[in-house]
């Protein structure tokens, strides 16, 4: 079967009493018209107990953060939801499936190729399988021992080390740190797979180790650059590729507002018919990736229906909720706005800050922020302090739907008006001295791990050491009556954790709760090291070594 021949019977399946055209899976619309739902969400609407989530206890939450994976995402269009809808009542080969959507994204996005994978961060796992294994199954199967491979090094701009390139690192590759051009091409050798790269300020054009500079080195020794795009708008051509990389990422379910289970990979057909090679349904370190039909084909329509898009006019939208709001807050004395308008592709849309004096509210943006997202109806909005003493919080309009931005307007006017008195600024005296070594239980999910905390204590205020299995850093915080609040954070390339202690101590014991952000809480219990350490007298040689 010829690849188009694949998305022609696709193309057959009626979506919402309609047949499409062989040239587009995503239904007809206009350039603004079609791509929202005509809906207007209002309070009783949104707290309806016949929410689908509430049904299993889960209370629903209105997006004023971006497109963040922990909240979902984005909402999928309507021509992508029917496309899905339209590709789950037939079975497909995948293989043909996978190169009839590869062409397809080819000639809608002016790339070489295109492929679908299972989120963003799958297809940065499978591009690294395809430059160290170059599509020998053979190698693909013994991943991640790349021991005998000609190929097993990754090279990474220190300016691009994040969180989300475990997705590389997966792959069982040896990362390279550069810092500049020279370092570069001294690092390039016969091991080197590929240079990835962030889409961040340090490799904009422009700046002194930016992707163009990265390319001209990369280029002449035939090292691929894969450039992570995960949140930017999509450009037609892909503006990546243009400036000289081999490969650009792009997350599905974020600007493009496809599947939220789906990523866009554009760039040289062989080596993404490799990373093809590497995904599911087919074995080897990719089978855990899987990416369903309907994901392909939601993903395909999104990047048709990002062509129809009016995206001048979404702005517009976006930004008038954002003017209905600052107009509703601006009644509050002491409290101003502002409007932000981003220059990069990256999170493209405005963002509404609302500033006020915490000494003068008696709140904090992060109070404001953790209020919000803890009562009902439940909004997540960003927070921040500023250099001038003032706080803020940010309110991101793009994921919200129609009709939301009341309800939002509504909260944030009540919290903010809200008369509060003032904060004693007095701490209750500390029950007890914890000065010494603690000896820590920490229990995990499903394991309980020995942890040390080598506390000095000033009156309220605590500081010390805070020693885990791997890492060892300084750890912080109060002790007010017998209620402890500790912090502290491990850090490394590309990894951040904070450890939120919180509990209740007594002369020679502790215990609470431990919160880690995204990797959730742990409990712990902590008893005082009574051990006394050994003495012993120093004695200093009076000159050099007589023997070694």
């Amino acid at each position: 079967m010829k690849r188009r021949n694949v998305l022609k019977g696709l193309a057959l399946i009626p979506l919402s009493g309609a047949v499409l055209g062989k040239e587009s899976v995503a239904s007809p619309v206009s350039a603004s018209a079609g791509l929202e739902s005509a809906s207007i969400i209002n309070k009783p609407a949104f707290m309806a107990e016949t929410n689908i989530f509430r049904s299993i206890g889960v209370e629903p939450i209105i997006n004023c953060r971006g497109a963040y994976t922990i909240i979902g995402g984005s909402l999928e269009l309507p021509p992508v939801r029917e496309a899905m809808e339209a590709a789950a009542h037939n079975f497909v080969q995948y293989d043909e499936l996978a190169e009839g959507i590869g062409q397809r994204l080819a000639d809608l996005t002016k790339a070489e190729w295109g492929m679908v994978s299972a989120g963003c961060a799958a297809g940065m796992k499978h591009i690294t399988a395809a430059c160290v294994t170059g599509g020998d199954p053979e190698k693909l199967i013994r991943i991640p021992d790349l021991s005998g491979f000609d190929k097993n090094e990754v090279i990474i701009p220190l300016y691009s080390r994040n969180t989300y390139d475990h997705a590389v690192r997966n792959i069982g590759v040896k990362i390279v740190h550069v810092s500049n051009a020279a370092e570069l091409e001294k690092a390039i050798n016969p091991k080197t797979a590929m240079i990835y790269v962030n889409a961040v300020n340090g490799s904009f054009t422009g700046q002194p180790f930016s992707l163009e500079v990265i390319a001209s080195v990369a280029k002449p020794k035939n090292i691929p650059v894969l450039i992570d795009a995960a949140a930017e708008n999509l450009t037609i051509p892909s503006v990546h590729l243009k400036r000289g990389a081999d490969l650009v990422a792009y997350s599905g379910g974020k600007a493009i507002r496809g599947p939220q289970c789906a990523g866009l990979m554009l760039g040289r057909k062989d080596i993404l018919m490799s990373a093809w090679q590497a995904s599911s349904p087919h074995h080897g370190p990719g089978r855990d990736n899987k990416v369903g039909r309907e994901e392909m084909i939601g993903m395909m329509a999104a990047v048709e229906t990002w062509i129809k898009r009016d995206h001048d006019a979404e702005y517009k939208t976006w930004t008038s909720r954002l003017d209905f709001m600052a107009k509703r807050v601006q009644n509050i004395p002491g409290v101003k706005t502002a409007i932000e308008h981003p220059e990069e592709l990256s999170n493209k849309h405005p963002t509404l800050r609302i500033f006020w004096d915490p000494a003068k509210f008696h709140v904090t943006a992060y109070e404001v922020a953790e209020e919000l997202g803890s009562t009902k109806p439940r909004v997540a909005i960003g927070s921040r302090d500023e250099s001038d003493g003032t706080t803020s919080i940010d309110i991101v309009s793009s994921h919200m739907q129609d009709g939301e931005e009341k309800i939002v307007a509504d909260r944030v006017f009540e919290v903010l008006s809200r008369k509060r008195n003032p904060k004693s600024d007095v701490m209750a005296a500390p029950a007890a001295n914890l000065s010494g070594i603690w000896d820590v239980d920490v229990k995990f999910f499903s394991s309980t791990i020995r942890h040390t905390i080598n506390i000095q204590q000033d009156g309220n205020w605590i500081n010390g050491t805070h020693k885990s299995q791997f890492d060892e850093r300084s750890i912080g915080g109060t002790l007010e009556g017998n209620l402890i609040k500790l912090s502290s954070t491990m850090q490394r390339p590309g990894d951040r954790i904070t450890f939120y202690f919180s509990g209740t101590v007594s002369v020679d014991k502790m215990s609470g709760d431990i919160h880690m952000g995204e990797y959730r809480t742990a409990k712990f219990t902590a008893v005082k090291n009574t051990a006394k350490p050994a003495r012993k007298k120093v004695l200093v040689p009076k000159g050099p070594p007589l023997a070694t």
